[in-house]
């Protein structure tokens, strides 16, 4: 199948099987294209591509090669280049986007699937860490969907003013809001006051600047000060797709994601529900690598809905859903 099928076959999926199918055509384009993860899959140990008879039967990418090696299926000369966050002595991990247009595709398509049409919405970002530093594809993401509303008031901000505070507190406009997990509680310190027509997305992120809370935890401080609907994002830098999170627990995927669940003592050894580490397919990463082995922890249910409780012991700390459960 070439890259354009390719392209048009992920974001129109109605099953299982298309999901398996549509993976297995993706895995033989990036086997063939991508030589890290050619390289790496020809190491591992009694693997056969003809094995591959579900989900749980992909080779995953552990999440460390895109601190080291440049993870890309379909060159670009000119690739846009996001950088995961982390202190000053870590080494970030980098994920060169050959095709933004597939990135904006996926999480519009995925926006406008939870939450409707970004032009009839107001959308204000505060994520102040975020905005301090450059590559981060949240900030790509969320300034895209300031940029396709239509309010005059879609914008961010390092910190609600007293104009911010106004159109929240009195406006009837349906209204997004993003922000990070410390500049949130800072709002809900600084103002207890309900906000109306608003959904908080937390995106997750303490980094040392307080005490950690559960994400359940979080949703209820935050809902008790702003008296309205809280919910998440799960995403990272080497993803191309984002899951959403309406109930403080459980986030669902998009129909081109999928989240695994693996042994964090076996990691061949990998399931579609349970507890363990996280595995995704995210098929929209066409152009670099689709099946990657994160480190993160959680539990993963029949119904495809997962949880995320926490990381990986020595794993380093990463600016988004630092959240434990």
């Amino acid at each position: 199948m070439s890259h354009s099928q390719l392209e048009n076959t992920i974001f129109s999926l109605h099953s299982e099987n298309d999901f398996f199918e549509a993976a297995l055509d993706v895995f033989n384009y990036q086997y063939e294209n991508n030589k890290v993860y050619k390289d790496f899959v020809d190491l591992l140990p009694s693997f056969k591509k003809e094995k591959i008879k579900t989900v749980c039967d992909f080779p995953f990418l552990p999440i460390q090669f895109f601190k080291s090696q440049q993870i890309i299926s379909t060159p670009n000369p000119n690739p846009i280049i996001f950088q995961s966050s982390g202190t000053t002595s870590e080494n970030p991990g980098k994920h060169y986007v050959s095709d933004v247009k597939l990135y904006e595709k996926s999480f519009l398509k995925s926006f406008r699937d939870f939450y409707g049409e970004p032009e009839k919405l107001c959308i204000i970002g505060l994520l102040p860490s975020y905005l301090e530093r450059k590559n981060s594809s949240l900030i790509y993401m969320v300034q895209y969907l300031i940029e396709r509303s239509k309010n005059r008031e879609s914008r961010f901000a390092l910190q609600p003013d007293d104009a911010l505070i106004h159109f929240l507190t009195t406006s009837d406009e349906p209204k997004i809001l993003f922000g990070v997990t410390f500049a949130l509680l800072d709002f809900a310190d600084k103002i207890k006051a309900p906000l109306k027509n608003t959904i908080i997305i937390e995106t997750g992120g303490m980094k040392g600047r307080g005490k950690e809370l559960t994400r359940l935890e979080l949703h209820k401080v935050l809902s008790e000060s702003f008296h309205c609907p809280v919910h998440s994002e799960y995403g990272m830098t080497e993803l191309l797709s984002q899951a959403y999170c309406n109930d403080g627990l459980s986030f669902t995927s998009p129909s081109w994601m999928k989240v695994l669940v693996r042994d964090p003592n076996d990691p061949f050894y990998i399931t579609g529900e349970g507890k363990g580490a996280l595995n995704i397919i995210d098929l929209a990463n066409l152009n670099s690598c689709s099946f990657i082995a994160t480190d993160d922890l959680g539990t993963v249910r029949k119904n495809g809905t997962f949880e995320v409780s926490g990381r990986l012991d020595n794993s380093d700390l990463r600016g988004c859903n630092l959240l434990v459960l």
